[in-house]
């Protein structure tokens, strides 16, 4: 039941969950997200999608930042397009397998704006969800936009989430990056998987020095103010802006990256699986314990 202020004002009521349809089969939604732009929740997302695939996992991201998508361009698919199934949309699938839907995949020119208002830009994202066919993946990576806006709201009430991992910079704004991220994961219930940090340090390339560019990090203090995990620190690297742009990042992304965040999700996966595992368990025990008492009662 909605929110009857809200209908006597003329406002919407919460969206409902999504439905995903016969051709999809998502075991496992991860969002990363930011409470403000530029700290690379894209290059972290992708990084993210490439670490699964390389340990075997079916992964698929779903480019939920609309107006300011970059994650085709990231795995080579400038110039491409999603072509449709019947009545669904196909995601663009990478080098090494990952599936991909985005904005950018649907427009005639990746340089075309995206001007829609937020409605409109709600309803791409069920699309992208209910209307594509992702096939069997064992991770959906939900590249968000920057912010606590319309899609935040969209995704979290209407896509079965199971983590976030927040990202943030060392700059002061630290802080107040990771209250935004972590205050809006407790009003949707939502469990924050962790934190990285991007842009961290840069390495001289002759003597292997880090030099922290934004000053010290307060990321140690940040999370555990929080609570939180820290699952990583990006170094400043041109070769990954360079790969990006390329479009090579599959090929160029240095193996073991961002090794404690892969492993919070494969945790929070793994226990996501008992737990259903155990409930199937007991409704099964729950029927076989009802059966006898049903076929008294048909003999009598």
């Amino acid at each position: 039941m909605g929110c009857e202020h809200a209908q006597a004002a003329g406002g919407q009521t919460a969206p409902q969950q999504f439905d995903e349809n016969n051709l999809s089969e998502v075991k496992h939604v991860i969002a990363v997200l930011s409470g403000k732009g530029g700290v690379g929740k894209s290059l972290v997302t992708g990084s993210l999608a490439i670490e699964l695939a390389r340990a075997g996992h079916k992964v698929g991201i779903l480019d939920a930042d609309i107006t300011g998508p970059s994650i085709p361009k990231m795995f080579g698919m400038s110039g491409r397009r999603a072509m449709g199934l019947g009545n669904l949309l196909l995601p663009e699938i990478s080098t090494h397998g990952i599936k991909v839907m985005s904005s950018n995949l649907l427009l005639a020119n990746e340089t075309d704006p995206v001007l829609w208002r937020g409605p409109v830009i709600a309803g791409a994202i069920r699309q992208f969800w209910s209307e594509t066919s992702w096939g069997p993946l064992d991770y959906l990576l939900v590249d968000m936009p920057p912010g606590t806006g319309d899609v935040a709201l969209t995704v979290f009430q209407s896509l079965p989430v199971d983590g976030i991992v927040v990202v943030t910079s060392p700059q002061d704004l630290v802080s107040m990056i990771v209250a935004k991220a972590v205050n809006m994961a407790e009003k949707m219930d939502v469990p924050v998987l962790g934190v990285v940090e991007n842009m961290s340090y840069v390495e001289c390339p002759d003597c292997g020095k880090k030099i922290e560019v934004f000053g010290h990090s307060r990321l140690d203090e940040v999370a555990a103010a929080y609570n939180l995990d820290i699952l990583g620190r990006l170094p400043i690297n041109p070769a990954f802006a360079a790969s990006c742009d390329a479009g090579t990042l599959e090929d160029d992304l240095p193996a073991g990256m961002l090794p404690e965040a892969v492993a919070a999700i494969q945790a929070t996966a793994e226990f996501l699986d008992a737990k259903a595992a155990l409930e199937q368990e007991d409704v099964a025990a729950d029927a076989d314990a009802a059966a006898p008492a049903e076929d008294a009662t048909d003999a009598e």
